[in-house]
């Protein structure tokens, strides 16, 4: 008895000391990585006074840093010979009794892993906010664990869509044509309201309770390959949510920027290359903070640039993702988020990472693409392969309400924006999208009008690049930003239990959904095997009458884009496209399956319509 006694004793006493060390981030890794040099966060009560060991001659500790803050331990580990398996992490007090140990674990990486192949312009990716989607699993509309409480009434509340209602609706993804969904956050955001978002990352390896687990994020990633659909992270390495565990309790005062009151970032991006900035202006871009309940992280801090990338890798490599979109990419202190971007793309060659660079010109944007021409001048180098083609959206939220034209508006915009394409390292590999869940519902303003969506959509799916549609505009979904966020950010009609309007099947959708979907399916589905779209050329021509036509083509084929954006009915003359049409007299419009003759002097389009002609001899 006393022998039992003594081992229950023991164990207690063990447990006991082992709970010194309340988290380890990352919570495990992987052997045969790039990154085989890792940091453990240890944190802990007065973890800072102990000495950390291994035991393990595969293992090799290279450093050991301590803030001022005794409640961590930054632990810096050599793994490149490291095995499988798990190893002791000893801690001791010279001359004390209270010494304990903990485990950590290496796993077996996939063989294919680092060469997974990242999203890309054979796809179109459907933008969707969790909460407002699909509510599939009722039991975690709210959780004991967090804050806010569900409450669909409410705009700018928790309405309870979760992952479940993702992985329940991946079939209607699928009829749509998309072959990639980019989610907004899933990671915890315990802030105390306007939580949905979840911008505002309060625990950075933990998926929001009241969207599933880890375990079922993964899950929905493994569903969604199986069916030919890929799975973006939405990322955000700028700030982090107020109410982030270690925000609460700060490793060091520079984890974060600090003033000695609120400041906000001015927003003013340009300053990040403005060779005549004041440096007050551009501190207060890249250090003031997004809003109040957002942090800014210090990425020039190499604790925090060193988390941000682990955490990023384990994300990619725990649940076999196949890209990542950076919220606020150019808020960031700009050459520790080069840092950051590269360390991922070392690890993971083919991989893709879209950056989210809000500005409206294509110099400032193309800034901050990989090997940009604009960056080289003062030797900088984001190492970003994707930005987000925001004067394409721009000029799309103008050009469709102007039927009259003058010098600079109609289809000229979009002319306009493509013929800056050079300042591009690689204008194929371009986020291209009408709208998404900061801005204006594109059905909004066209103020329902079905011709100009589909003349949208038609450019959207057409042009180089990578087609984003957001969640309910191939049903027609309006609402209007002036109204709040949350006017932009509806529940999608269907995802609740309750609903009346189930549109995610035809004969729950209504008539005019139908003709919005209809349309929006055969064009995205056709673009899945068209690789001319995918990855040909383009030769455009001067809009004429608010007439837009443009070719992409390839060795092996050519389909030609009449975009009309007059009201009234045009008739074009073919010769003037003669260098793209002198092999081919004949085409079929992939939208209406009508057979063209093009060995005719003129083509004859109808008022606010779009053709898609593949091209035959």
């Amino acid at each position: 008895m006393k022998k039992y006694l003594l081992i229950a004793v023991l164990f207690l006493t063990f447990s006991l000391q082992a709970q010194k060390v309340k988290k380890i981030e990352p919570p495990f890794w992987w052997t045969n990585m790039n990154h085989n040099q890792l940091e453990l966060l240890i944190y802990g009560d007065d973890i800072a006074s102990y000495k950390p060991s291994i035991e393990n001659k595969n293992i090799i500790i290279t450093g050991v840093k301590k803030t001022e803050n005794s409640h961590y331990l930054f632990l810096d580990l050599d793994i490149s010979k490291a095995q499988v398996g798990t190893f002791k992490i000893n801690f001791s007090k010279k001359g004390k009794k209270n010494n304990f140990s903990v485990n950590y674990k290496l796993k077996q990486r996939s063989k294919n892993s680092k060469f997974r192949k990242g999203f890309n312009s054979s796809d179109v990716v459907y933008l969707l906010m969790p909460d407002r989607f699909a509510n599939g699993d009722v039991t975690n509309d709210s959780s004991k664990y967090t804050f806010e409480k569900a409450n669909r009434k409410l705009k700018g509340g928790r309405h309870g869509g979760d992952i479940q209602g993702i992985i329940n609706h991946l079939d209607y993804i699928k009829q749509l044509g998309a072959t990639a969904i980019w989610s907004t956050p899933l990671l915890e955001d315990n802030q105390s309201v306007y939580s949905y978002h979840g911008y505002a990352i309060t625990n950075p390896y933990k998926i929001d309770p009241r969207y599933g687990t880890n375990e079922l994020y993964k899950n929905l990633v493994e569903k969604a390959h199986k069916k030919g659909i890929k799975l973006i992270m939405d990322y955000v390495t700028n700030h982090w949510g107020s109410n982030n565990w270690i925000i609460k309790d700060l490793p060091t005062y520079s984890w974060i920027h600090q003033f000695p009151n609120f400041q906000r970032s001015n927003y003013r991006m340009s300053t990040q290359f403005d060779s005549h900035a004041s440096k007050i202006d551009a501190k207060l871009c890249m250090d003031g903070w997004f809003d109040k309940t957002m942090p800014d992280l210090n990425q020039s801090n190499p604790l925090v640039l060193k988390y941000l990338i682990q955490n990023a890798i384990w994300w990619i490599e725990y649940a076999n993702l196949d890209g990542l979109r950076v919220d606020t990419y150019s808020y960031n202190n700009k050459e520790g988020i080069a840092k950051w971007t590269k360390a991922i793309m070392d690890e993971y060659p083919n991989f893709n990472i879209v950056g989210e660079v809000w500005m409206h010109n294509q110099a400032a944007i193309s800034y901050w693409q990989k090997d940009s021409k604009i960056g080289a001048i003062e030797s900088y180098n984001s190492y970003l392969p994707s930005v987000m083609d925001f004067t394409l959206h721009d000029a799309i939220t103008a050009m469709f309400n102007q039927e009259n034209t003058s010098w600079d508006n109609g289809m000229i915009k979009a002319y306009n924006n493509f013929a800056n394409d050079y300042l591009y390292p690689n204008s194929n590999n371009m986020l291209v999208f009408a709208e998404n869940h900061d801005t204006q519902r594109i059905n909004e303003i066209f103020n329902g009008d079905i011709n100009k969506y589909k003349l949208a959509i038609t450019l959207i799916a057409t042009v180089r690049g990578i087609p984003q549609l957001y969640y309910g505009s191939e049903i027609g979904m309006r609402g209007n930003k002036n109204n709040g966020d949350g006017a932009i950010r509806k529940d999608f009609p269907g995802g609740w239990q309750k609903d009346t309007n189930d549109a995610f099947t035809n004969l729950g959708r209504t008539t005019k959904q139908n003709e919005y979907f209809n349309f929006t399916s055969k064009l995205l589905n056709w673009r899945k095997t068209s690789e001319v779209i995918h990855t040909g050329k383009t030769t455009h021509y001067i809009p004429e009458n608010n007439v837009y036509v443009y070719f992409r083509y390839n060795e092996k084929k050519s389909v030609m884009i009449v975009i009309n954006n007059n009201p009234k009915e045009q008739t074009i003359p073919l010769n003037r496209f003669a260098e793209n049409l002198k092999k081919y007299t004949s085409g079929i419009d992939i939208l209406t399956d009508t057979k063209l003759d093009l060995s005719k002097s003129d083509l004859t389009i109808s008022g606010k319509t779009a053709l898609v002609i593949e091209l035959k001899k």
